[in-house]
């Protein structure tokens, strides 16, 4: 009778299981299984809820969402890039970082719109299938993420539908521990990671972290001290519990241990006091600092205690044009895939060829050209669209379209003899100003007479 009665009440957690197995038989992770929604995947669900996502302004956002995560800008940390989306052209940005496990990823954005907007940041971790592994929106313009594998990472941001506006965004990192050494920092470090020893036949586990002889070393986590003893490299050591993140610190060389076996600390309690015990003995008073996962043994612990980077610089274009059409200034420019001048080259544009502008970081333009190729160009080559570039006269009436394609919509007709304001010019069309002061393309045929500007 107790056997039936243990049975039935497991029934339910066995039906859940039947259940999850079913439903899960793409073998998706159970971790994705239990996941919650992120919020752009909510405000996804919200769209095809209300069929919005059958509509092309719903299609156009969440294409616009996937294709980031194949065509990102590679950034260097500390980064900062300021720029605007339309309320009528769904948009999004990704920038790509090579990041260490360790580290903090800090990404935080601001926006500047005439109407609330919410702006959904994603951090996906890379190699293989994109996997969420931070998400926000503007409710909290600060993502605060600890890497936990050596990867790429990719940032989404995506605004929402119908909405314009012009945002900020700077992506930091920050040490996810506290620094071991009282009143020092990484400047203290002095042997790091992977050096050879003993004439190549090991190599350095930690870093060394160089101080005066007596002072605190103190707990970088909060955590329980798991071993407090001596050894022949060590000299005086104590070892730290981080269950938190499945490791456990190593402190060695010390001076004196101040810390029993089975103590509870928290950040900033003193272990111990800095020397140059065990195989220290002929060198300076130093802390050497370890870290030993649970599953995989050391890693380097570099990432894990450098300092916060100075705050990125401000774009130093001008931003006044963001969102408007400009055009290549020199005789030839080359777009690139980041905003550095070793990034990799996306296409070289003439003079004249029209882009808008869509970021500013540095002194580079975020850009889209016509046909919807984005990257970035230096500042020196992009310049308003304030002047004509050519005095077009229509030989005949002539179509004007709202996009350079011969199956775009016409906006207006162009009248016989009609002068034309070219502005710049992109695959066989020209960038018109209309006598009614609107901006269209106008196929350029090679008999028409053109005249400089």
């Amino acid at each position: 009778m107790k056997l039936i009665k243990n049975f039935t009440k497991r029934l339910p957690v066995l039906a859940l299981l039947v259940l999850l197995a079913a439903c899960n038989s793409n073998n998706t992770p159970l971790r994705e299984v239990f996941r919650k929604q992120t919020p752009y995947e909510k405000y996804e669900q919200s769209l095809r809820n209300a069929d919005l996502d059958k509509t092309a302004l719903g299609q156009d956002w969440l294409l616009a969402g996937r294709r980031v995560l194949r065509d990102s800008t590679v950034i260097a940390i500390p980064f900062q890039e300021t720029g605007y989306f339309a309320a009528d052209k769904p948009t999004a940005y990704s920038y790509r970082i090579d990041a260490r496990r360790g580290e903090r990823i800090v990404v935080r954005v601001d926006v500047q719109a005439q109407q609330p907007v919410r702006l959904f940041v994603d951090v996906f971790q890379l190699g293989g299938v994109p996997e969420v592994v931070a998400s926000s929106d503007t409710a909290a313009n600060t993502l605060d993420y600890e890497v936990e594998e050596d990867r790429q990472h990719l940032v989404r941001v995506q605004p929402e539908l119908l909405r314009s506006g012009r945002y900020t965004i700077s992506v930091t990192s920050a040490p996810s521990l506290g620094f071991p050494v009282a009143g020092k920092d990484d400047r203290a470090i002095g042997s790091f990671w992977g050096v050879a020893r003993d004439g190549g036949r090991r190599k350095h586990e930690g870093v060394d972290i160089f101080a005066k002889r007596g002072t605190p070393v103190v707990a970088s986590v909060e955590g329980t001290v798991r071993g407090v003893n001596t050894n022949n490299l060590g000299g005086k050591v104590v070892w730290l519990s981080d269950n938190r993140r499945n490791q456990t610190l190593y402190y060695a060389h010390l001076d004196q241990q101040l810390v029993q076996p089975g103590q509870h600390v928290r950040v900033g309690d003193t272990l111990g006091l800095v020397g140059n015990t065990g195989n220290a003995a002929t060198t300076q008073p130093h802390l050497h600092f370890g870290i030993y996962r649970y599953v995989g043994g050391a890693v380097d612990p570099y990432p894990f205690l450098r300092g916060p980077q100075a705050n990125p610089a401000r774009p130093a274009v001008d931003l006044a044009g963001l969102g408007n059409w400009h055009r290549v200034s020199a005789r030839k420019a080359v777009l690139r895939s980041g905003p550095q001048k070793n990034a990799s080259p996306v296409a070289e544009l003439d003079r004249h060829t029209p882009l808008v502008l869509l970021a500013g970081t540095g002194k580079w333009y975020r850009v889209a050209l016509p046909d919807a190729q984005t990257g970035y160009l230096a500042e020196s080559s992009v310049e308003a669209i304030r002047k004509p570039v050519r005095r077009i006269t229509v030989p005949a009436p002539a179509p004007i379209f709202d996009f350079p394609d011969p199956a775009a919509a016409v906006m207006e007709e162009a009248r016989n003899n009609q002068s034309l304001e070219g502005l710049a010019t992109f695959g066989g069309y020209w960038l018109v100003q209309t006598a009614t002061g609107k901006l269209g393309w106008y196929r350029a045929e090679p008999a028409i007479t053109q005249s400089g500007g």
